[in-house]
């Protein structure tokens, strides 16, 4: 990249591009390889040293340049020395655990994580003799009481996906640093242009960049950022486990990087409006997005966020029956139901929280997830206002 600047927009549109290697060509080419010829033994068995295929191409499995494309520019947007492009945003989860426990180790979760994430330290790490304490999201400083001798790993969301508090990131990580132990931050709600988890004191950082970063609903992927001791952990894990992205989706991925911020834009300028909308509905019991002045996790979003993404909940009134829910949801016309987000498309589902909270008990009503896509806010705002008609007849 020629130019110095660290600005997201021009970073996005030119951290890991080298037309110059590439003909001239201004995306990094698609280089799909198992097997990498090497001229002299030399360079084969430079090669063979090289256990984790860092900075040489040395096996499909480890990545190609497409790959290290998208790595590169990840590690450049995040401030951070180095990334790992995965399969999916869960798997990057799962490595940026196992890359520091061991049998007998403790791990520190929060009680919003993402669902797949409490069932891997449930069932995988448990069968391993790993132990999971989940904490409550708003604990802050008071996760002091939980550290334990064996604590290796502080495993933090903020906001989490389906309840949305904010975390006192900075607190935390203070606190894990000053015991020896890591702190990996989900970074996929912050898009994850709006957040910098390394910067607040965070080991490492984890994306789904299924959502934003791929933005298209049409690929999987999960990007690592670390600090240079760090990412050869992750990198290791990723390694023996042979779980790194296919270069078709790097690629959709560098494509969907190249228009993320304008995207992100949008999607948070619409979830804004919506949200504001939905808060003065009298069918609605409270909105979960941190982006707002009334929310409970404002002070610590605007200390250590730039921006919000298009994600958010709402709380309907506890006398909600699930078949009205039910009689909204089934006649959406702009707001699909499916899992994932981060997409063009605006979604609208039900989510049940209870059943996931160990910590700290679940006891709002019924609610609902909004994911805001890039559709017009006059008809996003008429959907869900028929949506609120068939809810109310169905009461």
């Amino acid at each position: 990249m020629k130019s110095k600047s660290k600005k997201p927009d021009t970073l996005l549109a030119h951290a890991g591009r080298d037309p110059a290697r590439n003909f001239g060509v201004v995306n990094p080419p698609v280089y799909h390889a198992s097997t990498i010829i090497h001229q002299t033994v030399a360079e084969l068995e430079k090669a063979q040293k090289n256990r984790y295929g860092i900075d040489q191409v040395v096996y499909g499995r480890y990545g190609t340049p497409t790959t290290f494309a998208l790595e590169q520019a990840v590690a450049a947007l995040e401030g951070g020395a180095r990334a790992i492009a995965f399969g999916s945003g869960a798997a990057a989860c799962f490595a940026s655990i196992l890359a520091f426990v061991k049998t007998g180790d403790h791990v520190l979760v929060t009680d919003s994580v993402y669902g797949p994430v409490r069932g891997f330290c449930n069932g995988f790490l448990a069968r391993f003799g790993v132990e999971t304490t989940f904490y409550n999201p708003t604990i802050g400083e008071g996760i002091t009481a939980l550290i334990r001798p064996n604590t290796r790993v502080i495993y933090l969301e903020s906001p989490g996906s389906l309840t949305f508090e904010m975390q006192d990131t900075p607190a935390i990580a203070k606190l894990a640093k000053t015991r020896g132990i890591k702190t990996v931050f989900d970074n996929t709600w912050a898009a994850p242009l709006y957040c910098k988890p390394l910067a607040l004191g965070c080991d490492v950082e984890v994306i789904a960049g299924t959502k934003y970063i791929v933005g298209h609903s049409d690929a999987m992927m999960g990007l690592v950022v670390a600090d240079e001791e760090n990412f050869l952990k992750v990198r290791e894990a990723a390694t023996l486990m042979g779980n790194h992205a296919a270069p078709d989706d790097c690629y959709l991925a560098l494509r969907g990087l190249r228009t993320a911020g304008v995207r992100l834009r949008q999607h948070r300028a619409t979830a804004l409006e919506l949200a504001s909308w939905l808060a003065k509905r009298r069918e609605v019991g409270r909105v979960l997005y941190p982006a707002l002045p009334g929310d409970p996790g404002h002070h610590l979003w605007k200390r250590d966020f730039t921006g919000a993404s298009g994600l958010f909940g709402f709380v309907l009134k506890p006398d909600t029956s699930k078949r009205a829910v039910d009689a909204m949801l089934d006649g959406m016309e702009l707001f699909g139901m499916g899992f994932s987000w981060g997409g063009f498309e605006s979604l609208l589902v039900p989510v049940y929280p209870q059943h996931l909270r160990t910590a700290v008990v679940w006891q709002e009503g019924l609610t609902l997830r909004v994911h805001a896509g890039l559709e017009d806010l006059d008809d996003l705002i008429a959907d869900l206002d028929a949506g609120f008609k068939r809810l109310n007849a169905a009461a």
